[in-house]
Parts: structure tokens; sequence; C-alpha cells
């Protein structure tokens, strides 16, 4: 019997490199697209390149997603790839709108020429609610995004359903709440925290500067979210979910633990820092994922403190090399 082929785009992000093992263990034969860039990053699936296979495409250019559906033929399409961080976004408004929302359009339009059959998805996301209307947020809560990249993920959530209702495709979104890992970028709160905690403990720092403390989130494991994002694609109808812990912590708790697991005090070491404050602040960001518990079966393993923990050690282990 043929091995299922899916397609991964951002296969080399945290949540690509993660959902590429994941497939691979499910039996998936494993494509990813990468752009043809000299800055492409290896790292997080460099211990599983040998077993995937890279194909060059880009979100920007939509006869090249064609070539690569008609080349591949996957199955499944899992669209990671954005350009996906919310500060950049507001110094690079109109390239996170071609990327992280016509992008997605491109991509489902391929498919629709190629093979409307493929299943879709997308990687929707909390920052849609932005300033939240209602807490915790679930599927029906009304978005209101309060960045760029929080804009542009809107109408990537909308043009998944529009292709859904239009052409009948199989296509549904994650809208995923605040996923981390050891594999996170330096750029990311969370992982700032963790590295410097590591830096910190080890002699190589004395402070860490950030920004808002009390700015609340509803963090889970990367690896966990991945697992809702296959489920949704196994499912005899398409469909929208939040996937989330439905618990919310603050930054400063974060800190709080990150420094405690190395022995240290975080209000020896923080410092807080006007510079890293968004020009619009999402304070509350907490999901509901009784649906996702309920349709797909799925539920978080890793707990927020074995999150912490886990990313403070892989951090610690860097550094010492």
């Amino acid at each position: 019997m043929a091995r299922k082929r899916a397609l991964i785009t951002g296969i080399t992000g945290q949540d690509g490199s993660y959902l590429a093992e994941f497939l691979l263990d499910q039996g998936y034969e494993v494509i990813g697209m990468i752009r043809r860039s000299s800055t492409v990053n290896f790292e997080r699936i460099r211990h599983i390149q040998d077993r995937i296979t890279l194909t060059p495409g880009d979100l920007l250019d939509e006869v090249s997603l064609i070539h690569m559906l008609r080349e591949h033929r996957p199955a499944e399409v899992y669209n990671l790839a954005a350009q996906s961080f919310v500060q950049t976004s507001f110094s690079q408004p109109v390239f996170t709108g071609e990327v992280t929302a016509l992008g997605v359009t491109r991509l489902l339009d391929a498919i629709r020429i190629v093979d409307p059959e493929i299943r879709f998805y997308q990687a929707s996301s909390s920052e849609m609610f932005g300033k939240v209307v209602e807490v915790p947020q679930r599927e029906t809560t009304p978005f209101y995004p309060r960045s760029p990249y929080g804009v542009a993920k809107v109408y990537g959530h909308w043009i998944t359903v529009n292709y859904r209702e239009s052409y009948g495709m199989h296509a549904s979104s994650g809208i995923l709440f605040n996923h981390e890992s050891p594999r996170r970028g330096l750029e990311f709160v969370t992982r700032k925290i963790s590295h410097g905690v590591a830096r910190i403990a080890l002699g190589l720092d004395t402070e860490l500067r950030l920004g808002n403390l009390d700015a609340q989130r509803d963090w889970g494991f990367a690896g966990d979210y991945v697992r809702a994002m296959w489920l949704m694609l196994q499912q005899d109808q398409p469909g929208d979910y939040v996937v989330a812990t439905g618990q919310t912590h603050s930054v400063r708790r974060f800190c709080e633990l990150a420094f405690g697991y190395a022995g240290l005090d975080y209000q020896k070491h923080v410092v807080v820092d006007e510079r890293f404050f968004r020009p619009a602040e999402v304070d509350l960001l907490v999901g509901d994922p009784s649906r996702a518990y309920e349709q797909l079966g799925w539920k978080p393993e890793v707990s927020f403190e074995q999150l912490v923990e886990m990313m403070v050690e892989a951090d610690i282990r860097l550094l010492r090399g």
C-alpha cells in the first residue's frame, strides 16, 4: 500500500519540525516546502532531513505552488508558513499581508486548480481575537485583531472558510493559542526568557530586559498542538477548532518559574523595558478547547510547568555545549 503523502509549508519552523516528526511516525511520506533563499535555517529539521523531501515553493508565487502540487501530489497540505512574529508585523505590514494573508489564497487556489480533493490545514491564530470581546475565546468569538499579523491571519482564516464553502474543499483552520518549545525562535518572549535564564545561570549575563510582564497567555507545548492539526484532517467533515489549554498565565509567572528552576529570583534580574511594549497590546488570551476535546478527542499532555522546565533545561544544555 502506498504511503500517504503530506506537504508542509513552513517545515523549518517550530511547528513544521514537530509536525514532520509526527507524520513520519504515522508512516507518512513528508514533503517540505522551502523558499529559494540563502537564509533558510535547517536547524530544527536536521535530525530528520534524510527522511523528508524538500521542494522549492513560495507563497508569494502561485505558479510555483501549482508546479509543486502537480509534482508531488500530496493527499494533505498543512500551511504553517507565515511572517509569524507579531512585533515585526508592525514594521513590515505589507509584507506580512502578502505572505500571511494572500499567501493562503494562492495556496488554496493552487489546490483548487490541481486537485480540490487535497485536504488543507490553515494555521489560524489566537492573535485574531486580539482585543477580546469574551473570555474564554471559542470558535464563535468575534475577531478583533490588534496587529497587522492578527489582521492578516483573520483574512487567511476567512478565505479558508470561503474556499471550503464555495468549492466544497476539505479545508480546516486550527485557531492555535500560544504554543512553545525549546525550538521556539529567540524573538518570542518564552524562548527569550528561557535562554536569558540559561545565560544568567551560566554567568554569561546578569539581566534580562522584557516588555509587559502582566500580559497573560494560554501557553501549551507545540508538540501537543501538531497532533490536533493532523486530527482535523482525519475528520469526515472539515471545520474550525480552537486549540488551547484553557488555562492562562502571565509573563511574570513564566519568569518566576523559569528563574526558579535555575535557583534564581527573577526580580533580581528582570528589567522592564518600554521598547518591548507593543503599539497595541493584547492583554488576555485564553482559549476554550471544548470542541477539539469532544470532536477530535484531543487533549494537551504537557503541563505549563513541564513546558517551562523543558525550555530552561534545553537552553542550559545548549549553552553548555
